[in-house]
């Protein structure tokens, strides 16, 4: 085996999660002694060294930012790097982008690799598996051993840092006060698993619009998009076929409320495949504006999120923390308003 082990390589001759290797390298008191010696006195063979060692050694910054995102196809994500980008540049920082895949093994063994040596801090949203997981050992490690990070869109409130969020339950709130001023009185929502914050949030907003209007909720209407380790394509068809029976099962539906845009895309070619006129007969919102719904026909009125903005204020405050603007222990959750575009999908 080669000397320059890895975390992952570690955990797979160990048979060990990635997770219990990395706490076994920090002595965590999660972790029995037996399994700590083990992986401790593996990795001492192999020359393995943890980012706390790494990290104690700095001596001197890198003027290079980590960013760590789920996706790199989503609209939203790809023009917040393009505002880290453009305030790193400003400031005489580069910025080194990876992905988690949604992974939680993957998003560790990321801040394991770029902690040591390459960044001095880290901009990132968390992967639904950590949010799944709710564990999130590596995050406060990095900045336990020194090492800003902030966080944005997807956090977590069980890690101290600065975060720079929209106000996703207004927002939906935004979406669906318009779809009851147009007049519809049956709205259907698209969502995520309620481990997932922002779609959480937007779920709230979602039923504190229709309760303030003396609307009941009505779980029937809601839609989850179940993570169930599919592809894009097979993750479509599935919601696909779901928009097509609850529309059998409730005929009466007059919107749709979807809380990220590939789910409102969905939803509107299956309303129109079933015949549906949009706005006439069922009016969509989609949360998140990008390429998709401003070229779609007819065109899909959106919230907002202003990522590019997300992106700049995001480097600003770890640029800060880099250079020891802001004091290292005082942070702050800046929080955006989200803005309701109208297009052609409501009345």
């Amino acid at each position: 085996m080669s000397n320059r082990i890895t975390l992952k390589q570690i955990a797979k001759e160990l048979n060990l999660s990635v997770s219990t290797v990395s706490k076994s390298l920090r002595n965590s008191r999660e972790i029995s002694t037996d399994t700590k010696n083990l992986v401790q006195a593996f990795a001492k063979f192999y020359n393995y060294k943890p980012n706390s060692i790494a990290l104690n050694l700095r001596n001197r910054k890198s003027k290079t930012i980590g960013v760590i995102i789920p996706e790199i196809t989503h609209y939203f994500f790809s023009n917040v790097i393009a505002g880290i980008d453009s305030e790193a540049n400003k400031k005489g920082y580069r910025v080194v982008v990876s992905l988690s895949n949604e992974s939680f093994d993957t998003e560790v063994v990321n801040i394991e690799t770029l902690a040591n040596g390459s960044v001095d801090g880290f901009i990132l949203s968390v992967a639904k598996e950590t949010l799944l997981n709710k564990d999130y050992h590596h995050f406060k490690e990095t900045i336990n051993q020194g090492m800003p990070i902030v966080m944005f869109d997807r956090i977590t409130n069980e890690v101290a840092c600065d975060k720079v969020i929209i106000d996703d339950k207004e927002g939906a709130k935004k979406a669906v006060n318009k779809l009851l001023n147009t007049g519809c009185k049956k709205i259907a929502l698209v969502t995520t698993e309620d481990y997932v914050t922002v779609g959480s949030l937007r779920t709230k907003g979602y039923i504190e619009a229709l309760e303030e209007s003396n609307i009941a909720y009505d779980p029937n209407l809601v839609i989850k998009i179940q993570d169930q380790g599919l592809n894009k394509d097979e993750e479509i068809t599935l919601l696909g076929q779901s928009i097509v029976k609850l529309l059998h099962q409730h005929r009466d539906i007059d919107a749709f409320f979807a809380v990220n845009e590939l789910s409102a895309i969905t939803v509107m070619k299956v309303v129109l495949d079933l015949g549906y006129k949009v706005p006439e007969d069922i009016s969509i919102i989609a949360f998140t504006d990008g390429v998709l719904s401003k070229y779609s026909i007819p065109a899909l009125t959106t919230v907002s999120q202003h990522a590019f903005e997300m992106g700049v204020a995001s480097a600003k405050l770890l640029i800060d923390k880099i250079e020891e603007i802001t004091n290292s222990e005082f942070h702050i959750t800046q929080t955006m308003d989200a803005t309701l575009i109208e297009r052609q999908t409501t009345k």
